[in-house]
């Protein structure tokens, strides 16, 4: 098995190579009479586009989306939609130097390992390119629960560079969108540009990221208590995205700082029949289901490995060669992974709530 489709009942496989002719995705399982356009995908694809700052990487790739199957005078048929995003702005020889050799940090050496043979060009199948698939597959998600849950809103958004974090005293939600790091603090945000114009242009180095994803408006009940927990799930979607090292929900690893009185979140009281937390470090989830508090993820992302400072590695005859990398790349990979982690989010939570419908049929405990 190859373990390229992701989701339970509302399933996506991605395919395609960083510097194939094309990407793409086959959405499955999504109910008919979804309303449905390409007009309805691309805003987001726009957002992870690369080129559209000094930021990110310079490869100029217009992203644009057609919709190939599932969709008929403007809504979903049920049967498999297939998502098509052609690559225009390839640049294979900028990888002709490592053909043999394995970059430090990336995937190289271990798809040499288990595979025998690897696309050496932008890294193949290992590419941040594929991200650009689940962004699409996400903008079908997006347009299942606007028609199913229409309350949800996902927001996601960068809180940590490197050692710098922001302030949350000053979170700005409309500040998101104003600046090139999806940052909600505007004087943190400046303080990033400086830092990563230094490490691009002067130190020829690159650095991590925290992304925070939240999802309001998700109702209870959506998960399972064991092994399909929405937690679990949120997790695997998260860590599947590449070069990310870490995920946490809610409190995450801090709660093991945390006393039981500290950490429980007190009920107190109902509003319209649904229950009211004094504080919310589970990040909307107990025991694998939703309480309908904001759905809290966030997840690290490892540097860029591809830089212009010389690494020491070997090529496949065992020889030693000090590897620079050389391209086009981002030097900080958290600032697109913004977009990306609202994608999963949509995508699990599209997921488990057809699930639910499917197991309860949307039957709920009552309070009160």
């Amino acid at each position: 098995m190859s373990f390229n489709t992701f989701g339970h009942l509302f399933r996506f496989t991605t395919w395609g190579e960083s510097h194939g002719p094309a990407i793409g995705a086959t959405v499955d399982g999504c109910p008919p009479g979804i309303v449905l356009s390409e007009a309805d995908i691309q805003p987001w694809l726009d957002r992870r586009r690369p080129g559209q700052n000094r930021m990110m990487t310079q490869r100029q790739e217009a992203d644009a989306v057609r919709i190939l199957s599932g969709v008929f005078e403007g809504r979903t048929t049920g049967t498999p939609i297939q998502l098509l995003i052609e690559n225009t702005d390839q640049r294979s020889k900028d990888y002709g130097e490592i053909a043999h050799a394995f970059r430090p940090g990336h995937a190289d050496i271990a798809y040499h390992l288990k595979y025998g043979l690897r696309d050496h060009r932008g890294g193949g199948r290992s590419s941040a390119r594929e991200t650009a698939s689940r962004v699409a597959a996400g903008g079908v998600a997006r347009q299942v629960l606007a028609a199913l849950a229409p309350e949800v809103r996902i927001t996601g958004y960068m809180v940590r560079m490197g050692e710098q974090e922001i302030d949350r005293n000053r979170f700005d939600p409309d500040e998101i969108a104003r600046n090139d790091f999806w940052c909600p603090d505007a004087e943190t945000a400046v303080q990033w540009a400086d830092t990563l114009d230094f490490l691009r242009t002067k130190d020829h180095n690159s650095v991590g990221a925290v992304i925070e994803v939240v999802a309001s408006g998700v109702p209870a009940g959506l998960g399972a208590p064991l092994y399909s927990k929405l937690d679990s799930d949120l997790a695997a979607a998260m860590m599947s995205i590449n070069a990310v090292k870490g995920v946490e929900i809610g409190e995450g690893m801090a709660a093991a700082t945390l006393t039981g009185r500290d950490n429980a979140d007190e009920i107190v009281g109902v509003r319209d029949g649904q229950p009211v937390f004094a504080t919310n470090h589970a990040g909307g989830i107990l025991g694998g289901i939703s309480t309908g508090q904001d759905i809290v993820v966030r997840f690290a992302v490892k540097p860029t490995s591809s830089i212009l400072s010389p690494r020491r590695s070997i090529r496949e005859d065992g020889s030693a060669i000090d590897l620079v990398t050389k391209g086009r790349h981002d030097p900080c990979v958290g600032i697109r992974a913004v977009p990306v982690g609202e994608a999963m989010m949509a995508l699990v939570l599209a997921d488990h709530l057809l699930l639910d419908r499917g197991q309860t049929g949307g039957r709920r405990g009552q309070i009160g």
